[in-house]
C-alpha cells in the first residue's frame, strides 16, 4: 500500500460525527534546465511533500495544509481544519464527492526511464537542442534552450468513500531563438512533449524555432481588412484555453459564460468538435483522476457545433443541479479543488496545414499572438489581440506581418470555422494544438 494512502487513511479514520474529512496528500518535484552558448546557465531541482485537509460540518468548511508528513504535522493540520471550520460561512452546497460509479480508465502515466534519467543528461538534452538550432539557419541566434521534467504522486481519501492513488511524470524541452538581418530581429520558439526523453524529437522543435522566427524578418504592417486566418496550432491552443473558460460550470452558474443558457444549441460550425479527454495519454495534462478523487472522463462538450455539456466539480455540479463531469483541478495540497478542463482537444481533420493554405484565397497565417487574455472578454466574447504571422494570397504564403490585431467575438468565431487541420500538436498546456481556419476576421492593421 502507497504511504501517501496509509496516512490519508489515518486522517479520514479520526473523522468525529456530524463531520466530512478529506485528506490530500501529495509528493512531487521538478527539474529545470538552462543552457546559453553551450554553457549551464540554471539548474533547478526541486521537491515538496504535503497534506491539505478539508473538514465540513453544518455547512461550513475549514482547511488546512503543511509541507510536512510527519505525525504531529499531520496532527496539527487537522487540528487547524476544525479549528476553521468556525470561521467558515454556511453554504448549502458544501460537502465532499462521493462515488458516482464512474470507473478508472487505466491509463499509463508514469514512466520508470524517465524516473531513472540522470542530471547529466538532461543537461546534455538542452545542450543538443541549442547545438540543433544554430545549425539551422546562420541568422538564428539561440536566446536560451529548455529541458524540463516533473513528476507527482498523490492519495485522496474521504469519509464519503472516495479513496484514490495515483502518480505520473513527463517532460519537455524548448528554444526560443532570435532571428537577425541588418537591424531588425525576430524571435521565435519551439518544443517537443513526452512521457520520456525518448519521445522528444529536438529535431523539430529546432528547425520550428528557427522558422519561426525568420519567417518574421521583414514583416511589414498589413493593410486593414476582413479575411480569412489560419491559426497555427500553438495559437489554437491558447484559443481553446480561453473557450475554456466558457464552459467552466462555475462561470456558468455564476452568470460569467456567454454560453450559459445555450445547451443543446448550436454555438459553433458543424466541423467544431470540442472534446476534454484527460484519459488520452499523449495530452500532457492526461490523468487518471480529478481533484475531487473522482475517476476523470472524456467529456464531448461541443459535438458538431452543438454546445453538449459544461465541465463541473462536484461543487460546482451541486450548485447546478447537475452531476460532476469529472473536472475538478487542484494546484495541490495547499488548494482545495476549483473546477475546469484537464485536456482539451478538437476533433482532427484530415489536412495538413499546407494544404489548409492552399485553398484560402485572401488571409493571414496566424503564427503568434500576444496579450490574448487580456484581448477577449469571456462574459461579452470580444475577442481582440495583436498578432504576427505571414499573407495568404491565391493559397500561397507570402509575406511576413506583424504589428497589427485581429478581432471578432469568440460566438461569431466559433460559427465562422471552416475547417479543422490533421496536425495534431501535443503541447506543455491544458489544450492541445491543430491548425483551424476561420473565415471574416478584421485585420486591423495600417
Amino acid at each position: 500500500m502507497s504511504e501517501l494512502l496509509t496516512i490519508a487513511d489515518r486522517v479520514v479514520a479520526q473523522a468525529r460525527p456530524g463531520e466530512q474529512v478529506e485528506a490530500f496528500v501529495s509528493r512531487g518535484g521538478e527539474t529545470e534546465v538552462r543552457v546559453y552558448q553551450g554553457e549551464v546557465e540554471h539548474v533547478v531541482s526541486a521537491q515538496s511533500e504535503g497534506i491539505g485537509i478539508r473538514v465540513i460540518r453544518d455547512g461550513r468548511t475549514g482547511f488546512a495544509y503543511a509541507g510536512a508528513l510527519t505525525d504531529d504535522a499531520v496532527a496539527d493540520v487537522l487540528a487547524a481544519a476544525r479549528e476553521n471550520v468556525g470561521f467558515g460561512e454556511p453554504d448549502e452546497w458544501a460537502g465532499l464527492a462521493e462515488p458516482d460509479g464512474v470507473p478508472v480508465t487505466e491509463q499509463v502515466l508514469w514512466s520508470d526511464e524517465l524516473a531513472a534519467v540522470a542530471a547529466d543528461d538532461k543537461i546534455d538534452l538542452a545542450m543538443q537542442l541549442e547545438r540543433l538550432t544554430a545549425a539551422c539557419d546562420p541568422r538564428v541566434r539561440v536566446d536560451e534552450a529548455n529541458y524540463a521534467d516533473a513528476y507527482g504522486e498523490a492519495a485522496v481519501v474521504t469519509t464519503t468513500g472516495i479513496r484514490q492513488h495515483g502518480r505520473e511524470n513527463g517532460c519537455y524541452v524548448s528554444v526560443s531563438t532570435l532571428a537577425d538581418d541588418g537591424d531588425e530581429t525576430q524571435s521565435g520558439f519551439g518544443f517537443s512533449v513526452g512521457r520520456h526523453t525518448g519521445e522528444l524529437d529536438l529535431e523539430r522543435a529546432a528547425r520550428e524555432a528557427a522558422e519561426r522566427a525568420t519567417r518574421l524578418l521583414g514583416a511589414t504592417k498589413p493593410t486593414s481588412r476582413r479575411l480569412t486566418v489560419v491559426l497555427d496550432p500553438f495559437v489554437t491552443a491558447q484559443f481553446l484555453g480561453i473557450i475554456s473558460s466558457t464552459l467552466n460550470g462555475e462561470s456558468v452558474v455564476k452568470g460569467r459564460s456567454i454560453f450559459r443558457d445555450r445547451l443543446g444549441e448550436a454555438v459553433a460550425a458543424p466541423t467544431f468538435t470540442l472534446v476534454d479527454d484527460p484519459t488520452d495519454a499523449r495530452a500532457y495534462t492526461a490523468t487518471d483522476v480529478d481533484g475531487d478523487g473522482l475517476a476523470a472522463r472524456r467529456n464531448v462538450l461541443v459535438d458538431g457545433g452543438v454546445l453538449q455539456r459544461f465541465v463541473h466539480s462536484s461543487y460546482s455540479a451541486r450548485r447546478a443541479g447537475t452531476a460532476s463531469t469529472g473536472n475538478a483541478l487542484r494546484g495541490g495540497f495547499r488548494g482545495t479543488p476549483g473546477v475546469g478542463c484537464h485536456a482539451l482537444q478538437l476533433q482532427p481533420g484530415t489536412r495538413s496545414q499546407a494544404e489548409l493554405v492552399a485553398g484560402v484565397d485572401d488571409g493571414v497565417l496566424i503564427q503568434s499572438v500576444s496579450g490574448i487574455h487580456s484581448g477577449v472578454n469571456p462574459i461579452s466574447g470580444d475577442f481582440s489581440t495583436g498578432a504576427a504571422g505571414l499573407l495568404i494570397s491565391g493559397g500561397e504564403l507570402g509575406g511576413p506581418v506583424r504589428e497589427f490585431t485581429i478581432a471578432s467575438t469568440l460566438q461569431r468565431m466559433l460559427l465562422d470555422v471552416v475547417e479543422v487541420g490533421g496536425d495534431v500538436e501535443w503541447l506543455p498546456m491544458r489544450a492541445a494544438g491543430v491548425s483551424l481556419v476561420i473565415r471574416d476576421v478584421t485585420m486591423s492593421g495600417s
